[in-house]
């Protein structure tokens, strides 16, 4: 694999899907990503984001891809990796003047753990784009 393929990949945090039965996605996604050695990492209340639970599935403790209850085939969820707060916070200000909705502003996630600090917009087609950094400073 070129050097630019992996620096490629290490842009993106985590992404996440609607869908439409969350029970029956999760029992899915738990069956058809074991024999890669994915399983379900953690879980976020509806309580705890204030809407909607969340299945995150990684290998280790780092979940990469989520799932949670949504319009069958609406918008995704995708977070590129930020170097640092400062960086999190200059995305956020450059997608809301290129355009981009608020939908979340450059702060901690401790319902995540303890470091996230991460923004959120939508973009044109309100598709969810945040940027995390998880270092704690």
């Amino acid at each position: 694999m070129s050097d630019s393929v992996m620096d490629t990949a290490a842009i993106l945090d985590h992404v996440g899907l609607a869908v439409a039965d969350h029970a029956r996605s999760r029992a899915f996604y738990e069956r058809a990503l074991a024999p890669l050695g994915i399983g379900v990492v953690m879980e976020v209340t509806a309580e705890e984001t204030g809407g909607i639970p969340h299945t995150g599935f990684g290998r280790g403790f780092k979940p990469a891809f989520w799932i949670s209850p949504g319009r069958s085939g609406g918008h995704a969820h995708i977070a590129f990796v930020a170097a640092d707060r400062v960086a999190v916070a200059a995305f956020h200000a450059a997608a809301l003047a290129a355009g981009g909705g608020d939908n979340g502003a450059p702060g901690l996630r401790p319902h995540y753990h303890p470091s996230y600090y991460s923004a959120f917009v939508l973009d044109p087609d309100g598709h969810n784009v945040e940027a995390v950094c998880h270092r704690p400073e």
